[in-house]
């Protein structure tokens, strides 16, 4: 792997985790956004931009980082399989636990207070809908959020990919000796899956599986390929999350026929912003990777992912209740708190690292040394 290749993967890794903050800290009534989401609320500007950004821009992101695992993945794949599940386990599976516990154990801790109890109550976050305290939930309800359903719900991301690594011989082999079936067949759970079965998520699944396929055979994603339209792909990466906002404001809400228009146009505008973001940030990324401010940011990357569920949306519903004296007081909840949730996540980290960093070290499962 080439330097600038190396450099390209620790950007958009960064990148695409902190900007997981502003996809989780938007302030919509609709408490929760998947691609077919539309929004029962009037149409201003706080509301369309949250959208926009949230629903829309920034949702390149996780097929983007399913990519760059199963790429660096296949680089290693050389490697023992028992040494690689085991190594995946250390770095994946024990953090999952730790960053669960770590929420639970926050709520835990918010709830013993009335006001910020209030504060917990009033975000919803529970997976299963049970927003009752923990001490009304029970052992075996405390379990299965812990295990199955944590309340740091982005944890469902480093679980998926823990089971893809699981199963990466046979992925490998489908990509090696099957990729003009297994590809297609792949592409097309991504375009229309809407519900993922336990463990296994089929958009991610595709760009996985994409990633294995562009490193073994040898495809060049370092310059930009001639057939490449950067300003194309912008067009419809921006354009295609422009109509869909719009469209999630005006279609009725929980119907097929709403449904439908709008998945197809979210997994399109994800495809052109996979490719826009790819090849068309090369002089961004060599001006920030030259900044010594952005080399030590991302390092916490793995840390900043663990730590801003729940915290993120706890600090933003506070935020919430006590600025709604001010104008535009959402857009600017949208715009600060996640910024200072990621500032904070990093400063945490930084301190962890320095005085405990063999704690740090099992939380990150090794990264970010």
């Amino acid at each position: 792997m080439t330097r600038s290749l190396s450099q390209k993967f620790r950007f958009f890794t960064f990148v695409c985790i902190a900007l997981l903050a502003y996809v989780h800290g938007y302030n919509l009534n609709e408490t929760y956004l998947a691609p077919y989401s539309t929004v029962e609320e009037p149409l201003t500007f706080t509301t369309f931009f949250e959208y926009f950004v949230a629903n829309g821009l920034l949702r390149f992101r996780i097929p983007m980082l399913f990519m760059i695992s199963g790429y660096l993945y296949a680089t290693y794949d050389h490697r023992p399989y028992k040494q690689q599940v085991k190594n995946r386990f250390r770095t994946l599976i024990i953090p999952y636990f730790i960053w669960s516990v770590f929420g639970l154990l926050f709520t835990f801790l918010l709830q013993q207070f009335p006001y910020t109890a209030n504060v917990v109550a009033a975000s919803a976050l529970d997976q299963l809908g049970d927003n009752r305290p923990y001490t009304s939930i029970g052992w075996a309800g405390m379990l299965e959020r812990l295990i199955f359903r944590p309340i740091a719900y982005q944890l469902w991301f480093i679980l998926t990919l823990f089971f893809f690594n699981l199963f990466y011989p046979a992925i490998r082999w489908l990509v090696i000796k099957l990729p003009y079936i297994w590809l297609p067949f792949t592409f097309i759970l991504f375009f229309i899956t809407v519900v993922n079965l336990p463990f296994i998520d089929f958009r991610g699944l595709f760009f996985f599986s994409v990633g294995v396929w562009i490193q073994k055979r040898n495809f060049s994603i370092e310059a930009e390929p001639k057939w490449f339209s950067l300003g194309l792909a912008l067009i419809l990466f921006i354009g295609l999350s422009v109509v869909k906002t719009f469209m999630a404001f005006e279609l009725e809400p929980n119907v097929w026929s709403s449904w439908i228009p709008l998945i197809i146009i979210y997994q399109a505008s994800v495809l052109a912003g996979i490719m826009a973001m790819w090849f068309g940030a090369d002089k961004v990324i060599k001006w920030f990777t030259q900044k010594e401010w952005f080399n030590y940011a991302s390092g916490f990357s793995f840390f900043i992912f663990g730590m801003h569920v729940p915290l993120l949306p706890y600090v933003m519903k506070w935020a919430l209740m006590n600025t709604s004296m001010i104008t535009y007081y959402r857009l600017l909840c949208y715009l600060l708190v996640p910024f200072i949730t990621l500032c904070f996540c990093i400063w945490a980290g930084s301190v962890l690292r320095r005085f405990v960093p063999k704690v740090y070290a099992v939380m990150t499962g090794g990264r970010g040394f």
